[in-house]
């Protein structure tokens, strides 16, 4: 077989798999929020994808690293195999002269993803209450990546000009942590009835009253 030959079915291959493993995201994901992560078997995903549940195990390993595979997808709205930091969103926050428009992109990005991935994190968190692994996960997720991010962006935002009262980056990265957690949005949307749109507003406003100079 020619070189292109072997290219051509590699690519081909690569491309299956890709389309496959959406597959089995987008089933896992419909279940997750129909069922909670308790109730969804291993079985009902494959079956609803079309797939094996040899399939599913060889490509995601168990099912908690199904719903880290399901996370990944809704926090970077795709399958791309991008960093979220990398993504156009972030990166036109970095680039944007102006330090008070980076913070509205911030909270309007932030509000977006939250959205998106606020009812996969119930189900996460009302998982990791009693499952060690999804404890973990969460961990990870809203601990230590979210924050490694934060500090990333507020670096980026104090590149533009100075931060309230001479306040450190990684203190103003445990302000931005705490105001852009699921659990505030939980609070502000679900519990107090906010709009989106208000949720944003507000998001916004915290942030810059939080972290910028006056």
């Amino acid at each position: 077989m020619s070189r292109e030959k072997r290219s051509y079915h590699s690519s081909v291959r690569a491309d299956r798999a890709r389309a496959t493993r959406r597959r089995v995201v987008d089933a896992a994901t419909t279940h997750f929020l129909d069922a909670g992560y308790a109730s969804t078997s291993l079985a009902a995903v494959a079956g609803s994808a079309g797939v094996s549940v040899d399939t599913v195990y060889k490509t995601f390993g168990s099912k908690i690293g199904l719903l880290k595979a399901v996370l990944d997808v809704t926090i970077g709205g795709d399958d791309a195999p991008v960093g979220v930091l990398e993504r156009a969103g972030p990166q036109a926050l970095r680039e944007e002269p102006d330090q008070r428009e980076q913070v509205r992109m911030l909270a309007s990005g932030v509000a977006g993803q939250l959205e998106r991935i606020r009812p996969l994190d119930d189900i996460l968190r009302s998982a990791a209450a009693v499952d060690q692994e999804a404890a973990g996960l969460r961990e990870d997720i809203q601990v230590r990546q979210r924050r490694a991010a934060m500090r990333t962006i507020v670096g980026w935002i104090a590149v533009r000009g100075p931060l309230r009262d001479g306040l450190s980056v990684e203190r103003a990265a445990q302000v931005v942590w705490t105001l852009t957690s699921p659990e505030v949005h939980l609070l502000m949307r679900d519990t107090g009835g906010w709009s989106q749109k208000s949720y944003r507003d507000w998001l916004a406003q915290a942030l810059a009253d939080g972290i910028l100079a006056r």
